[in-house]
Parts: C-alpha cells; structure tokens; sequence
C-alpha cells in the first residue's frame, strides 16, 4: 500500500508541473512567427513577434539553426580549410618513419598540429576579426557582408596552397568555364582543390623524411645478413640509431621549421 501511495504521488507530481508546461507551449504556439508565402512571385516573408508588427528577414528561431549549424561544422571546416590537414600527415608520417608508431601518443600529435595550425593561419584570423566580425558586431555590416569579407581572407589562404592544375580538375568536372581571375572560381570548387593539393604536398614530404631512415633501414639489414645475423630482426638494431639522428639534427625543431615556412610564414 505505501508503493502504491508513492506511485500516485509521483504521478499528480508529474501532472503538476505538466499543466503549466503546456500552459507555456500553448502561450508559445498562439503567439509564434506568422508567415506568409507568395507563390507567384516566389517570395517568402517571415515575421517573428505577435503584436509588435516587426518583421526581419531571417527569423530568430532560424539564425539559432544556422549559428548550431555552423557551429557542428567547425571541426570539418578546421579540417578541411586550414593548414590541419597538411601539419597532421607530415607528423604522421614521421612517427612512422621513425618506427615508433605509438610515439608520441596520437592526443599530443594532434594537439601540435592544432597549435601549429593557430600559428600559421593567425594571419588569416585576424583579418577575418578585423574585417568581418568586429564591423559586423558593431551594426556597421549585415551578415551576407560579413560572410563575403570573412570568406576573403580564408580564400586568399588556400590559393597560395592550391595548385592551377587541380583547379583546372575540378572545373573540368563541374563543366565550369574557364575563370579569368580567381573571383570567378567558386568557393565549392576552391575547397576539394585546396585538400588535394595539401594530401599532394604532405605526401611529397613525407616521402623526403623517409629516405634518411630508410638508408639507416638498408645500412642495418646488409650489416646484418653479412654478419650472419639472420634472425635477428633489423628494426631492433636500427631504432636507436634513428632516434639518434634525429635527436642530433635537432628533428623536431627542423620538422617544424619546414612545415610553416612551407605555409609562406615565418
């Protein structure tokens, strides 16, 4: 009987505080955005408010969608659009090549390449910041203004990155004309360009590191087999060394060097 009291009151507990959350939503729904379509002439106009009569162009319940929107889309467009995905291969690259594929730890290798890549596109953020959000916070710029002077900068970036030819590619496959200037190739064409030319330039980089471990690798491997060391495996003898070089030739210091100022910075 006391499970059975304690049940009802749960339930008339619930029922408390459902009645005015339906008061609230139906105070929402009687008072929401009024909308009217024109088909003839294809305009839609979306007023938000109940009896003020103000109207916007774009609703606040629909600029809420499109800020959690784009802000889902960060890591994508950190990715994608910024020198991440050049510094992360290359550093890949060299714990491979070491022969060390567990070190460092895949959290600190992406947390260097995330700082290296605030380093090198800094430039770019900060003309963005200038340009584009501190005139748009001020009410001096709307948002379609905003975004084409925050794309600017961004745009400028990944050409210096983007090889003509890949350009050329994707052109070709959109069945797009020639551009005579770089504001006349659109932006969904700049960004695929932009990644394949940076996985070319990572490869090509990575393929330089290898070869000083890879002569360490075949220097080793002849030692061995002429030592009569069959079955002792090379990796184990050649390790030390390649750490060894690459602690004296300062590696990480000249790995860093040559990823940012492949970026032109620095």
């Amino acid at each position: 009987m006391a499970e059975e009291r304690t049940a009802d009151s749960r339930k008339r507990g619930h029922h408390r505080w459902l009645l005015p959350l339906g008061a609230a939503l139906g105070g929402l729904v009687s008072s929401a955005c009024a909308m009217s379509a024109s088909m003839g002439s294809t305009q839609i106009q979306v007023q938000s408010g109940g009896t003020s009569g103000t109207s916007s162009p774009i609703a606040a319940g629909l600029e809420l969608v499109f800020l959690l929107t784009l802000v889902s889309l960060l890591p994508t467009i950190l990715v994608v659009m910024t020198s991440f995905t050049r510094i992360v291969i290359v550093l890949s690259f060299v714990r491979t090549a070491i022969g060390v594929p567990q070190l460092p730890p895949n959290q600190v290798l992406i947390g260097l390449s995330l700082f290296l890549t605030v380093f090198v596109m800094a430039p770019t953020w900060q003309a963005i910041n200038r340009d584009a959000l501190q005139p748009y916070l001020r009410g001096e710029i709307d948002q379609r203004t905003a975004l084409e002077r925050g794309l600017k900068p961004l745009r400028d970036f990944m050409f210096r990155q983007t090889r003509e030819r890949d350009i050329a590619l994707f052109m070709n496959l959109g069945n797009l004309p020639r551009p005579r200037n770089p504001d006349e190739v659109p932006t969904w064409v700049l960004v695929p360009a932009f990644i394949l030319s940076e996985l070319k330039t990572a490869f090509t980089m990575g393929f330089v590191l290898f070869i000083p471990f890879l002569v360490i690798d075949l220097i080793v491997s002849s030692t061995l087999m002429a030592m009569g060391m069959i079955m002792v495996p090379p990796v184990v003898i050649s390790l030390p060394f390649k750490l060894l070089l690459f602690v004296m030739v300062d590696g990480w210091d000249l790995l860093v060097r040559s990823l940012v100022t492949s970026f032109g910075a620095g």
